[in-house]
């Protein structure tokens, strides 16, 4: 199987789903931020490992703990995933934490202080231009 193959798209997303599904119904560990999702996941076109992309609404601080927490529920949350989706193989999962949800925000905010910016200035020269 191809990494960009259509079955390959298919066990991403089916596996996304579930993951989703997992994380926010069955896990009860606290240190799980209630506003997790998982953004992406890439599994290997032979079955083995996957990578899953989480994204935590919150500080730096609740992302890591967030990721300690489904790192030592990993087991757990494989054995899930056995259940749920019928694969060969039950792939080794492995989380990052995605920032990027994060840098857009952050990006959106210095992008409307600029344009403010930009507005202010125009209002000033279009009020002197007047006064002339």
């Amino acid at each position: 199987m191809r990494k960009n193959s259509v079955k390959n798209i298919r066990v991403n997303s089916e596996v996304l789903r579930e993951l989703s599904s997992i994380i926010r119904e069955d896990i009860k560990d606290p240190r799980i931020n209630s506003m997790t999702s998982v953004v992406a996941v890439e599994v290997t076109p032979d079955l083995k490992f996957a990578k899953a992309y989480i994204s935590v609404l919150g500080n730096e601080e609740a992302g890591q703990e967030t990721i300690k927490g489904l790192k030592n529920a990993e087991g757990y949350i494989r054995k899930q995933l056995a259940q749920r989706v019928n694969l060969r193989n039950t792939p080794k999962i492995t989380f990052v934490l995605d920032q990027s949800i994060e840098y857009g925000i952050n990006m959106s905010k210095k992008i409307e202080e600029v344009t403010k910016d930009l507005h202010k200035e125009e209002s000033v020269t279009s009020t002197n231009n007047n006064e002339l």
